[in-house]
């Protein structure tokens, strides 16, 4: 049997000694990345594996898809000392590792149902290249059962071995909400669960090199439950907060005068149009409780209330344009901050665009050869993406949008013309004085 199951402490109590064993991290998204670093930082071998070829050659070259200036020059400092590399060849990178992290989870399609397609196919061919021994561990959005009955069932079927005998199975959930500042590996408490002894202690260890808070579950079920009851918590506190944000516009207050005011001890009540967040794990767990025939009513009606913000967020706009003095078949519209394909971002500016809006979008992150897949012209500057636009929206909390210079601004749009803040990001007052028309969520036409 492999080194892996049976380590000991002082086996990999160093850098040097880690470097033994190599790890395969298999996607190459946010959560990918940080587990990526983390496990090169330890001293670890490390191999990022993603079937796109334009998703392996951005990383390659040390660029990533969300904005963490820190990380990203971990990952430029790794790849160039070879400590960490990338390839879209998955199983030579398995064949290769005493370690697999797989962070692939299932998609959701336009009915809202989930699909296991992707997560079937990648555990089939981990499991063809599957070393006698490896430890393989699971970081992906999981439903009820879905590491018993896809992950660990998929991985024997394929590999003809057997968890607990022939190699390691863990689950080691880890919730990434999109949000900046990202907060590292190493500052977050890990859940690692298994369903044997020998995973269980093997998958400990190993994680215990990246946090040194590591909690140890022996069963998959419990762990899958308290990450999706995590993620329906969170899903319904933004639900109340777009809910309240939503009357005090009505009321004309502003609603972040009135959050102040609120104890808001571990709660989050920051509204917002991001509802991809909690989105998998909302849908894993109203499906579960479907197969049970239970009903989660507030769940359900929180994921409601959660992807109604964007069409919300249209008529915030439309209502700005509309103070402006325009309509919106005719604006130029500018959106700062990155459109993903299928975020609540990007449904909202193809919205918009079939109002009539004609869209600009500048997002710092894209390289300079990189093009959206919507008829939306991408800008290569803020400069051109504001010029002659009628309202600017703000989607994200970029350090450059932080900056923004309103007086410039006033200079390169068509006055009058509105600013819509959608991450709370820009003070009011400052913006009003130049004479636009400010907009966010929870604050309309606020009367003074």
């Amino acid at each position: 049997m492999s080194a892996v199951l049976n380590l000991k402490p002082e086996e990999i109590d160093t850098a040097e000694k880690r470097g033994k064993y190599t790890v395969s991290v298999i996607g190459c998204g946010q959560k990918s990345i940080l587990y990526a670093v983390a496990f090169a930082e330890a001293g670890f071998k490390v191999i990022c594996v993603d079937a796109d070829q334009s998703i392996v050659k951005r990383v390659a070259k040390g660029k990533m898809d969300f904005s963490e200036r820190a990380t990203e020059a971990k990952l430029k400092r790794l790849i160039g000392v070879k400590q960490l590399s990338v390839t879209s060849e998955l199983k030579s990178a398995v064949s290769q590792s005493d370690i697999i992290v797989m962070t692939v989870a299932a998609k959701i399609d336009d009915k809202k149902s989930l699909n296991y397609a992707e997560v079937e196919n990648s555990c089939k061919q981990v499991g063809a290249a599957l070393r006698h021994g490896a430890l393989f561990i699971y970081v992906g959005t999981a439903g009820l059962g879905f590491n018993e009955s896809v992950i660990k069932e998929t991985l024997e079927n394929t590999s003809g071995l057997r968890v607990g005998e022939d190699f390691g199975l863990a689950y080691n959930p880890l919730l990434c909400s999109g949000e900046q500042p990202v907060i590292p590996i190493s500052s977050q408490e890990f859940w690692v669960a298994a369903l044997d002894k020998k995973s269980l202690e093997a998958a400990s260890m190993i994680l215990a090199t990246l946090s040194k808070c590591v909690r140890k579950i022996m069963d998959f079920k419990t762990a899958e439950l308290a990450v999706l009851f995590t993620a329906a918590k969170k899903d319904a506190e933004t639900a109340l907060a777009n809910e309240l944000a939503i009357f005090c516009e009505s009321a004309g207050v502003d609603y972040s005068a009135v959050v102040k005011l609120v104890d808001l001890q571990d709660s989050n009540l920051s509204p917002t149009i991001a509802e991809e967040r909690n989105r998998k794990e909302a849908y894993f767990l109203l499906e579960n409780a479907e197969n049970l025939n239970t009903k989660l009513r507030l769940s359900k009606l929180a994921r409601q209330i959660n992807e109604e913000m964007v069409k919300h967020t249209v008529n915030i706009v439309q209502n700005a344009l509309r103070s402006c003095g325009k309509t919106m078949r005719r604006a130029r519209v500018a959106a700062l901050g990155t459109v993903k394909q299928g975020t609540a971002a990007d449904r909202l500016v193809k919205m918009l665009e079939k109002k009539g809006a004609k869209m600009s979008v500048y997002d710092p992150l894209l390289g300079k050869n990189e093009t959206l897949s919507t008829t939306r012209a991408l800008k290569r500057s803020l400069n051109e993406a504001v010029e002659s636009a009628d309202c600017l929206i703000i989607l994200n909390s970029y350090d450059q949008f932080k900056r923004l210079n309103f007086q410039k601004l006033r200079a390169v749009m068509r006055i009058p013309a509105a600013i819509v803040d959608l991450v709370g990001l820009v003070e009011p007052q400052k913006v009003e004085k130049e004479g636009f028309i400010y907009r966010c969520l929870g604050r309309g036409d606020v009367k003074k």
